[in-house]
């Protein structure tokens, strides 16, 4: 009796420290002659309070439309998120009014994109794309908001922020963009910081600065990432816990250290053996033969089967299932099937 209530207090405890689950996600995209992309296809995870969760794959493997999905940024048409469930603090989002969704993004969920450039406004102002989101979250007056802009871009490393306030985003380098866009997702608080490839377009010793900010405002705002990324390097060094996302689909969820070491997916192991290691002396880095099918053209059974080196017979017959291999390690794959 007592083990059980012992039980029901861990599963309630656990429950509480959930900031955001997603459960049964499918966003498909409907194109012509009646071809369905399965962009996300039954996706579920969650992301605790505090934790900054690593969402992996190739280009094309439905990370980003996973990120806007949450966001409720889908264009429509052509795609829909046509069934399953994303739960912030327990409140339903799938289910919201276009008008109670503007409320979370920018206030609860904060989004950095993958190209600042075409995400700052070209004809506003750096100042006045920050107070923007202040004015209308957080009520505030536009002398208060403009001074909370100042400080916001101090506090991202700006060391003229009084003139940055005034300029453009053409004015600024890439770098300055990023930090920028930081100062804006981060500018009401937010519970949750999604960011999308936020290094990809710059070079190591800025992503490096971004990085290391991107974990520093997550400790000062006590917020929780989803970080979307395809660079193993980036992941080993900021996150938690790791998604690794193939065809629409999780096919491996593990601790950080636990992927690094004991990756179980061949998926996984292809993405880890094409890194550069600087003590194994090869030639040649590994490559995953093929590429990632488009999202209308999936294959029947399991969808890395083309490119798999321990495909067998009935990789082509069905799709396995998410298989937990203990309490932190779940994969997708029959050569973990008991």
């Amino acid at each position: 009796m007592q083990e059980q209530q012992l039980k029901k207090q861990s599963l309630e405890k656990q429950k509480s420290n959930v900031l955001l689950e997603v459960e049964g996600l499918k966003t498909y995209f409907y194109m012509d002659n009646d071809r369905v992309a399965k962009a996300v296809d039954d996706v579920s995870f969650s992301i605790n309070k505090g934790e900054t969760l690593a969402l992996v794959g190739e280009s094309g493997s439905g990370k980003s439309i996973t990120s806007l999905s949450i966001m409720r940024l889908i264009p429509s048409p052509p795609g829909k998120i046509v069934e399953g469930s994303i739960k912030l603090e327990g409140k339903e989002l799938v289910t919201l009014s276009d008008k109670e969704i503007r409320k979370v993004r920018g206030n609860d969920i904060g989004m950095i994109f993958q190209e600042p450039m075409t995400s700052l406004n070209p004809v506003f102002t750096i100042g006045n794309q920050i107070s923007e989101s202040l004015m209308k979250h957080k009520k505030m007056k536009k002398n208060e908001a403009y001074k909370k802009a100042v400080d916001l871009l101090k506090l991202v490393g700006f060391a003229r922020a009084e003139q940055i306030v005034n300029e453009y985003p053409h004015q600024l380098s890439g770098g300055m963009r990023q930090r920028a866009m930081i100062a804006i997702a981060m500018s009401c608080d937010p519970k949750l910081l999604i960011a999308d490839e936020p290094t990809t377009a710059l070079d190591v010793t800025i992503q490096a600065q971004i990085l290391d900010l991107m974990v520093e405002m997550k400790e000062k705002f006590e917020s929780s990432i989803l970080l979307i990324t395809h660079d193993l390097g980036v992941v080993a060094e900021v996150a938690d816990r790791v998604l690794v996302m193939y065809g629409g689909q999780i096919v491996e969820e593990a601790s950080v250290y636990e992927l690094f070491t004991k990756p179980k997916h061949p998926y996984t192991n292809g993405l880890l053996a094409s890194i550069p290691n600087l003590e194994a002396d090869v030639e040649r880095l590994e490559s995953i033969p093929g590429t990632v099918p488009p999202a209308h053209r999936f294959p029947k059974g399991c969808r890395f089967a083309p490119r798999c080196k321990h495909v067998m017979d009935k990789c082509y017959e069905a799709n396995p299932d998410l298989l937990e291999i203990d309490s932190k390690h779940k994969v997708r794959c029959y050569l973990y099937e008991e």
